[in-house]
């Protein structure tokens, strides 16, 4: 039988909601008080591996979690500093005898959680880890043989057969620990939700909104009708097509159980779903692989002659690369903080590839852009698009910009959206305005080298020096 206290703290992490909660659940089964706790990491906050849609995002999540918890005549306990001595002092302040957390796959977390968890049991407080983050744990999917999955195709074979035979319903957390819930008077005054001014970054309305009531209403949305046309849409940045949940999933506003459960009881979610499945794909490898973090899974990869190109790398950064497609991309992520995943392809491919830059610069430039920035799948997208990763894009596969923005923004309509300067070239020329005539060009007030940029690579020249610098390394038996 598992040991009962009289008081556990809930330690929040990426988790900012109260239901469809693992750690929430299992100390209201386990506590006769609970109260939630929230440590802000100075450090991290400052460091340059986050960015101000991110910090944003979560500060406005924590706000919403904490209103909630006040409507429930309880409140969120808010701390600042070293994560082992806060949580300490906290416990002995509050006379806790137990941390319930949710486990983080990133190997830097993972550490911290270890040293925690030391530190704790030092102090004599006992500390119980529960799977939340990804639906089907690293332990929960593998080979016959023992072995864990580095082909995604094979790995969603099982992760379908483990979620028939062992469906995850979401779980009723708030309702478990409604009447658990430390009430605010004993909980005492904490610090308010900082602005990410605080910090040194600057808010925009333009960034996704946080917290769970905004999470479960573009849930609502995306399940009453885009989900079922979501293999079409979703790869057409134009459109509304897709869920638009990834900052949500990445702060834990919503549980991944209650998006399985939404997928699997739509009719044509499938497509949706696989994005799902390969979220949790790339949260097994980082735990079984931790290394993955920091350097190419194929280790060969580390031989390739990236090259060191200031100019390339500022151009790429400011959405000024003379590609339409590329340049509204990057324009589209530095004013929005989010990206859609079809152009997270073109532009990763396009840095990886065209200018031949480390995967890693672009990478961590994703961190400090995105909202949704995730150490497993921005590093797992990253290495599928650089070809050094596992169940990568073949070494040879070099997108073409001009035709994935033919393909994928016909008419440019995305485009005109993200960069002004082409709203009146012609279709024909909009996803290649170097090739307009002299003539369309004036009177669409778009000469190339003056209004918009030039191509700072030819495609072809670039595919080619792309080819000979991979292929040396990773054509090798």
């Amino acid at each position: 039988m598992s040991e009962r206290f009289g008081h556990g703290i809930v330690w929040m992490r990426r988790d900012l909601r109260l239901d469809d909660h693992a750690a929430l659940a299992t100390a209201a089964e386990r506590c006769e008080r609970i109260t939630c706790v929230f440590v802000l990491d100075p450090g991290l906050l400052r460091s340059d591996r986050i960015g101000a849609p991110i910090v944003q995002f979560f500060f406005d999540s924590l706000a919403v979690l904490r209103e909630q918890l006040r409507s429930l005549g309880s409140d969120l306990a808010l701390l600042e500093g070293d994560f082992a001595a806060e949580l300490a002092g906290f416990a002995q302040r509050s006379g806790a005898q137990a941390v319930f957390y949710n486990e983080d796959t990133d190997p830097a977390m993972r550490a911290r959680d270890a040293s925690v968890t030391r530190a704790l049991a030092s102090a004599g407080c006992a500390v119980v880890a529960l799977s939340d983050l990804v639906y089907a744990a690293a332990a929960d999917v593998l080979q016959d043989s023992g072995k864990f999955y580095t082909v995604y195709t094979p790995y969603r074979r099982k992760w379908n057969m483990l979620a028939h035979a062992r469906p995850q319903l979401p779980i009723p957390s708030l309702r478990l620990a409604r009447r658990r819930l430390c009430p605010a008077s004993a909980i005492g005054a904490t610090p308010d939700v900082p602005r990410p001014e605080a910090y040194g970054y600057a808010s925009s309305e333009r960034f996704p909104r946080g917290g769970s009531d905004e999470a479960a209403a573009l849930l609502r949305t995306f399940a009453a009708g885009p989900i079922t046309a979501y293999a079409d849409e979703r790869n057409l940045p134009a459109r509304e097509g897709t869920s638009r949940l990834s900052p949500h999933l990445r702060a834990g506003t919503i549980g991944i159980r209650t998006c399985v459960a939404a997928a699997l009881h739509a009719t044509g979610a499938d497509a949706w779903l696989g994005e799902l499945v390969w979220r949790d794909f790339y949260h097994q490898l980082l735990v079984h692989v931790p290394r993955v973090a920091d350097e190419p899974f194929v280790l060969k990869a580390k031989a390739i002659a990236y090259r060191d190109d200031g100019d390339a790398w500022r151009a790429w950064c400011s959405g000024t690369t003379g590609y339409p497609i590329v340049d509204a991309a990057m324009l589209q992520l530095n004013t929005t903080g989010w990206m859609h995943n079809r152009l997270r392809m073109i532009v990763a491919s396009f840095l990886t590839k065209h200018l031949l830059l480390d995967y890693r610069r672009g990478e961590r430039y994703f961190e400090q852009h995105l909202a949704d920035a995730d150490v497993a799948a921005n590093n797992g997208g990253w290495q599928w698009s650089a070809s050094t990763g596992t169940d990568a894009a073949p070494y040879f596969r070099v997108f073409n910009p001009t035709l994935q923005g033919k393909t994928y923004d016909p008419g440019g309509t995305f485009v005109r959206s993200m960069v002004p300067v082409l709203a009146r070239v012609p279709d024909r020329y909009v996803h290649e305005p170097w090739t307009m005539p002299p003539l369309i060009a004036l009177e669409a007030g778009c000469v190339v080298g003056r209004d918009y940029p030039a191509p700072i690579v030819d495609h072809a020249a670039a595919r080619t020096r792309a080819l000979l610098a991979y292929g040396s390394i990773l054509s090798r038996s």
